[in-house]
């Protein structure tokens, strides 16, 4: 019988709603009948719903990392509850009559294999683009380089006035601009831009001498988007190649990668193992959007990277809410974003399996013990305005104690940094104050990102997790 964990069907679950739905449908007994294939590759279930006749639902496992459910009810969430439901009373091992698999399903079965095999024999070289193509994208980026004109001459205006005219600056061009830019196919500038106009209206309402800071942050990052992106673009005109390209700054604009795309440039891995070491929302209020970011560690090689999943507000109920995953993931191709630092992450298909002491040590191996080297990359990378604000890096420390300023951790060779917590992200620091065990605070690995402190002009490091041999503490999860 397939082995089913609750990790693995809240992970499957399209949110926690329809998981907590589906369990409720097991544990009444909703279903009247449980069969499964010989060969354990196929299971279904008959279950009792609001409709007239019972609904039939089934779950295919041809691939154990892809399986593909389906049902006669209505829903338009996928898996459903009832597919769902099913998969609890795999977990609770029901009983389940033996059954021969369906004619339709194994003609499903068929057509995919087929267009698999299809798609392994086509040609891997990339068709080049027509000449319709060709000219629509040089246009498109000739239509981006006026957008950025426009853009640097707002920034340069408002720099001429002075940070100290925020409180009078009208907000008509800004916002006219805003608009503009969607039109200019330049997402990315738009909603750098949109964050500047909420510190401005932030400030015109409470006067907080705070938002200075934030809106030069903004501006900094806002002017160097706009002349790397004129050099990276007027490069391409150059050159005649309008094709994207696995530069950060296509990205950066407002460009949207598809999976298949980057898997073409080379930026995958097969057979990846990755745990996930922190979970945290937050909302973005200039792009209108809930963002959850995981964070995954590679079990072969200590790499940390990132996954996000952005659910705009206009489209909650039909994005996915993703999840804590408490496991190992099994990935048969992860692909890779360009940029530098912590890479954004992506596949289809996992398999979660628990995370092994093994595991755990071999992450371990790979946690850095020199602190001011960790340091220096830190600096370096922060110091691109464009780049992420943190760089998540292991380290492997021999203490984390307080002083007067905080808590800091220290190294066996003594070297120090303070702790601190990162604007945006959900605090972690003072969690340390609750921790079960003290042993927690010695000799251990802590996944942690260093970022620059705005209000004391120094780098500090803010705590995600604690690596132990046995288990990962988790501060944000």
């Amino acid at each position: 019988m397939q082995q089913i964990t609750e990790q693995q069907i809240l992970a499957l679950a399209p949110n926690p709603t329809a998981a907590a739905n589906g369990r409720k449908i097991a544990q009444k007994g909703g279903f009247v009948r449980l069969e499964r294939s010989a060969d354990d590759t196929f299971y279904l279930g008959e279950c009792s719903g609001s409709g007239k006749s019972n609904y039939i639902t089934s779950a295919d496992f041809i691939d154990k990392k892809a399986p593909v459910f389906r049902c006669s009810c209505p829903s338009r969430q996928f898996p459903c509850k009832h597919s769902l439901a099913l998969l609890y009373e795999m977990m609770g091992k029901k009983t389940f009559q033996v059954c021969e698999i369906p004619e339709d399903i194994v003609k499903k079965r068929e057509k995919k294999q087929a267009r698999t095999e299809k798609a392994a024999s086509a040609p891997a070289a990339k068709k080049a683009p027509s000449k319709n193509q060709k000219a629509a994208r040089t246009k498109k980026l000739k239509k981006q380089l006026e957008g950025l004109d426009l853009t640097e001459k707002l920034v340069l205006d408002f720099v001429k006035a002075g940070i100290g005219t925020m409180g009078g600056t009208s907000l008509d061009a800004y916002k006219q601009l805003s608009k503009q830019l969607g039109d200019y196919y330049l997402p990315g500038p738009q909603r750098l831009l949109n964050r500047l106009i909420l510190e401005i209206e932030a400030f015109q309402k409470d006067a907080n001498e705070s938002h200075y800071e934030d809106a030069i942050e903004v501006l900094e990052k806002l002017w160097s988007l706009v002349k790397k992106s004129r050099v990276y673009l007027t490069g391409k005109l150059e050159k005649d190649n309008p094709e994207q390209d696995d530069n950060l700054l296509y990205e950066e604009l407002g460009g949207v990668w598809k999976l298949s795309e980057l898997e073409a440039l080379g930026r995958c891995k097969k057979d990846a193992k990755l745990v996930q070491l922190s979970f945290w929302s937050s909302y973005d209020a200039a792009r209108k959007e809930y963002i959850e970011s995981g964070c995954w560690a590679d079990i072969d090689s200590g790499e940390i990277s990132l996954t996000y999943n952005y659910r705009p507000v206009k489209a909650l109920k039909y994005v996915k809410q993703e999840d804590t995953v408490f496991g190992v993931a099994e990935v048969p191709l992860a692909v890779y974003y360009p940029g530098e630092g912590n890479l954004r992450v992506r596949w289809d298909g996992m398999q979660i399996r628990e995370v092994k002491d093994s595991d755990l040590q071999k992450l371990r191996s790979f946690a850095s013990s020199d602190l001011a080297a960790e340091a220096k990359v830190a600096k370096n990378f922060l110091k691109n305005a464009i780049a992420s604000p943190m760089l998540l890096r292991l380290i492997a420390y021999e203490e984390i104690g307080q002083t007067k300023e905080g808590y800091v951790l220290r190294m066996e060779s003594g070297q120090t940094i303070l702790l601190g917590d990162l604007p945006g992200i959900e605090e972690t620091v003072k969690r340390l104050s609750i921790l079960p065990d003290a042993k927690l605070f010695h000799h251990q690995v802590l996944l942690g990102a260093f970022y620059y402190s705005v209000q004391d002009r120094r780098l500090r490091l803010k705590p995600f997790s604690i690596l132990t041999e046995s288990e990962i503490v988790r501060l944000l999860y």
